[in-house]
């Protein structure tokens, strides 16, 4: 959209335009709900309306004269980011260069294999996708990553791709992200994006349930307790000033505080990424995207989170949870993601190569996409159950359950087989596997625990006794 159409560029309007005024007459009768919410909206008191987000230049990929009798003026459906920027450029800049806006990548993972192909079939044919495109995608991942959207006649929209709000859009202006995902239209309530709520569309569910860890956790339980106290709708939002009952998503990932003003790049406060098989440092992944933020460290990262915490609570109690997470994070990259990685790979040869053709594989996505990631993310929310229960216990009941068992008939059915690389295969994968049941994680497993651990154990369970079975 050309910057000269949007009135609040150069200076705050004193009026509504014209154009805005016959938008609204008409969706005033067709779509009443749209106009309300405009209304409750901070863009309706400084006079922005619908055509100074919605105008396009004739030239734009997907603009079209929307009414040729009244208006007759080219408009975009789409309110991309770069639309966006004509006012808010800081906050546009801040989310573009953020994890949020690379979501859309997802198209092309593993991931997206699974609810492409896996899951799903190309029964869903349109304009767009003339070869088809699976369902399960469309209404399932691309909702919250985001979709390419692919502009068909006449700036229409092609509905395998539209209407979506995935937080890394694709947008036809070359844009990644939408700034809806999070300030849902048409009043972009501030209320709304600082309530976890808010959050929880995408964070959710069995890979990634932090929605689900901050409900059970002590924080989730004060702001249900204090919802009303929480000041959701003033405009400056400082913890420990303007209100000090519970934090949110925002207050922790985004929100200002006496120190640091409001960023959009969710990753700033971030010090570990645990999305990966492995847990990294989050300059490690930014940097594998090209993102700018790939030159703050993790331990800068780490202060920015600890003066969010350092609204309500004290140093010690501070650098005491880090060393609860960091252990937690290194016991699953030690125990279960490094070696996981290492048995998978001595078992690639004994595997049919479709990717989840094999009983193994999906063993081991979900070991790590969803046990995994549940147990860090649990502890990085302080969620116990989502840690123990959800995390590590069924990381260690299908790592010893079906993971070994599943690797051990791998390996009796590549000694029978009567391809030498098959055997030699098999052998490779016993060798891996004896190494690593017998390593100190796992020992216990063969009955090897250690003299000296089960006479630690045997008196801390006699003095337990001693001191409370009374």
């Amino acid at each position: 959209m050309s910057a000269s159409l949007v009135a609040s560029v150069s200076e705050r309007p004193r009026e509504f335009s014209e154009e805005t005024k016959e938008c609204v007459a008409c969706h005033k009768k067709n779509n009443p709900g749209i106009i309300q919410q405009w209304g409750l909206s901070k863009h309706y008191q400084v006079k922005v309306g619908c055509f100074e987000c919605h105008a396009a230049d004739a030239a734009d990929a997907d603009a079209y004269i929307h009414d040729d009798k009244k208006v007759k003026k080219h408009i975009s459906i789409i309110v991309s980011p770069k639309d966006c920027a004509n006012c808010h450029e800081k906050e546009v800049k801040q989310m573009t260069e953020s994890h949020h806006a690379k979501g859309g990548r997802i198209i092309g993972s593993l991931d997206n294999l699974l609810a492409e192909v896996i899951e799903g079939n190309r029964s869903l044919v349109t304009e767009g996708f003339p070869e088809g495109n699976s369902p399960a995608a469309v209404s399932g991942c691309w909702q919250c990553h985001g979709s390419q959207v692919k502009v068909i006649a006449d700036g229409r929209l092609d509905p395998a791709t539209w209407p979506n709000t995935g937080i890394g859009r694709i947008n036809p202006d070359g844009s990644e992200g939408a700034c809806s995902a999070c300030h849902s239209r048409h009043e972009f309530s501030v209320a709304q994006a600082r309530n976890p709520e808010n959050c929880g569309k995408c964070h959710m569910g069995p890979d990634h349930p932090q929605i689900e860890i901050y409900n059970e956790s002590k924080h989730g339980i004060a702001f249900r307790a204090n919802l009303d106290r929480m000041n959701l709708n003033s405009a400056k939002w400082i913890p420990g000033e303007d209100y000090f009952a519970a934090p949110t998503c925002a207050t922790c990932h985004m929100s200002a505080t006496r120190k640091q003003e409001v960023t959009h790049d969710v990753g700033n406060r971030i010090s570990w990424n645990n999305r990966p098989p492995v847990s990294i440092r989050p300059e490690i992944s930014d940097a594998k995207m090209g993102l700018a933020s790939a030159g703050i460290g993790w331990e800068e990262r780490r202060d920015n989170m600890k003066d969010v915490c350092a609204a309500c609570h004290e140093d010690e109690w501070i650098e005491n949870f880090y060393i609860q997470y960091d252990a937690l994070v290194n016991l699953y990259n030690e125990k279960y993601a490094k070696p996981g990685i290492a048995l998978m790979k001595a078992a690639k040869p004994l595997l049919k190569p479709a990717k989840f053709s094999n009983k193994i594989d999906w063993i081991w996505f979900e070991l790590w996409h969803h046990e995994g990631r549940r147990a860090r993310h649990g502890a990085s929310m302080m969620g116990p159950d989502y840690t123990h229960w959800h995390g590590t216990y069924d990381l260690a009941k299908h790592f010893y359950g079906k993971m070994v068992p599943e690797l051990e008939k791998l390996i009796k059915e590549g000694e029978k087989s009567k391809k030498p690389k098959k055997r030699k295969a098999a052998k490779a994968l016993q060798a891996k596997l004896h190494e690593v049941l017998n390593s100190n994680d796992h020992k216990w497993y063969l009955d090897k625990l250690y003299p000296k651990e089960k006479a630690m154990r045997k008196k801390a369970a006699k003095e337990f006794k001693a001191k409370y079975e009374k």
